[in-house]
């Protein structure tokens, strides 16, 4: 079993890469491997719904110039299990995160399915619960069931070093790899199909 863990955060081992490393300690110790796959620096395309990628395969822009989300659509289908990692700016996840997220749910929502996912916030003081919920969001609308923990997960501090002292938030993250790593084997040793679902249904408001 294999989580992807996706860091949102310019900073490739600032402090949502430490909140990160500290669920994939945890999951190793669960038999669980899993990857920090880092979203970089580079500018990156937002969705601008042009219907491109209903052609099933994927994001027009990546076909075009392959970039994070095509990367990261490559390894999808090798994975049990997603958990999605930014700081908090301006109460909200990063740019760069939601603009990811955008494209790979819109062109990608198939491959996710069924996957376990869960979000992470790093914050150096406030802001931490509406970003975690904004996060979750793209899991509740994707047939994905969200992963909890004892508490939001979200760390505190202003550096790395700051975050390994928030032994609460630690905590929560290593309760997060336990009950990730605790679904992803429930799911697997009851090895039940996904159910069959109805056509898709789209109803716009009438004026």
């Amino acid at each position: 079993m294999k989580v992807l863990l996706i860091n949102g955060s310019p900073h490739e081992k600032g402090c949502t890469y430490t909140a990160l490393a500290e669920v994939a300690t945890e999951l190793a110790k669960k038999g669980v491997d899993s990857e920090i796959f880092w979203l970089g620096t580079e500018p990156m395309r937002s969705c601008v719904g042009c219907g491109g990628c209903r052609s099933g395969k994927g994001c027009v822009f990546s076909l075009k110039t392959p970039d994070k989300v095509s990367e990261c659509r490559e390894k999808l289908a090798g994975i049990d299990g997603i958990i999605v990692g930014s700081p908090v700016h301006y109460a909200g996840a990063s740019g760069q995160v939601t603009s990811f997220l955008g494209r790979l749910f819109y062109s990608s929502s198939a491959l996710l399915q069924g996957k376990p996912a869960s979000a992470v916030v790093s914050c150096r003081r406030g802001g931490a619960s509406s970003a975690y919920e904004q996060l979750c969001k793209y899991f509740q609308m994707s047939n994905m069931p969200v992963v909890t923990s004892q508490y939001w997960n979200q760390v505190h501090g202003n550096t790395p070093e700051e975050v390994l002292r928030d032994e609460e938030g630690l905590q929560t993250m290593r309760t997060l790899a336990d009950n990730m790593a605790w679904l992803l084997a429930s799911i697997k040793s009851a090895d039940i199909p996904l159910p069959d679902r109805e056509p898709r249904l789209r109803t716009n408001f009438i004026r």
